[in-house]
């Protein structure tokens, strides 16, 4: 059995000015997948300038969807009661499957930008989210957040803030497959130069299938616990639709075989 380390949420404190690891950790995030784009850009013709932009309307998906996603889809009871608090972000709360549709989004718009196709810019830009979606987990970790549930492993986990029970360090399995895996899938089927739509489908696919499975080691959120069948929980209802919707957008890619142009 493993003990929780306690580490300190705040990475830097200058004065009332306190930096946490968990914004750190989106930092981490933007900038690996900036860098990661630039590496990639010569391949569609884009300029760092345009890089740079997509980041840009990309961070602004994410919190605007994830923070929308997560009022709405896990604490909309609170919200009719009380609508404010939708803006009072400084409480936290984020929701990935809200911060896809916000990313989803802002590419649409960014793609009309740069007259390119919706999942030209969303096939680009897939290998680039695991990075961000690995460093928030390690933010979850160190936040001592989003805790799993109890088990007899060897490397179940006592988070004392929460109990004396040994429990799933679920952040760590999100990192492991949110972040790395599905990261080295995405890479990897970049690299062969599939059909249009295929690298986008494998995204929501994998990353629907990593998260369901995770669910299942993950504690329910206390206010909503299970949705149905007492194990579904959202975050198992959120992905199945990008389960279903990753397959057939990988079968239609590779039926269709529609490519786009490149630079040598």
């Amino acid at each position: 059995m493993l003990q929780y380390p306690e580490i300190d949420p705040v990475a830097i404190a200058l004065g009332p000015l306190k930096i946490h690891w968990y914004g750190i950790m989106y930092l981490i995030g933007f900038a690996g997948a900036w860098w990661l784009g630039k590496k990639r850009a010569k391949r569609l013709g884009w300029s760092d300038e345009q890089i740079s932009d997509l980041i840009f309307y990309g961070a602004v998906g994410v919190v605007l969807g994830g923070r929308f996603g997560y009022v709405f889809f896990y604490n909309f009871d609170r919200f009719l009661a009380d609508p404010l608090w939708l803006f009072q972000v400084w409480e936290g709360g984020m929701s990935f499957h809200g911060g896809l549709l916000g990313v989803i989004l802002a590419m649409l718009l960014f793609a009309r930008k740069v007259k390119a196709s919706l999942f030209t810019v969303t096939d680009f830009i897939a290998p680039m989210v695991p990075i961000g979606l690995g460093a928030g987990r390690v933010g979850n970790f160190i936040g001592g957040e989003l805790w799993g549930r109890e088990t007899d492993l060897p490397w179940g986990m006592v988070f004392p803030h929460v109990d004396n029970l040994a429990r799933h360090p679920s952040q760590l399995y999100q990192f492991a497959l949110e972040g790395v895996a599905l990261f080295c899938i995405l890479y990897w089927l970049d690299s062969k130069r599939p059909a249009r739509f295929v690298v986008s489908g494998a995204f929501l696919l994998f990353y629907g299938i990593f998260r369901f499975v995770i669910e299942f080691a993950r504690q329910p959120d206390a206010h909503l616990g299970f949705i149905a069948f007492d194990w579904l929980t959202m975050g198992q209802l959120l992905s199945l639709p990008m389960i279903i919707v990753g397959i057939l957008m990988m079968q239609w890619g590779k039926k269709h075989n529609i490519r786009d142009e490149v630079s040598a």
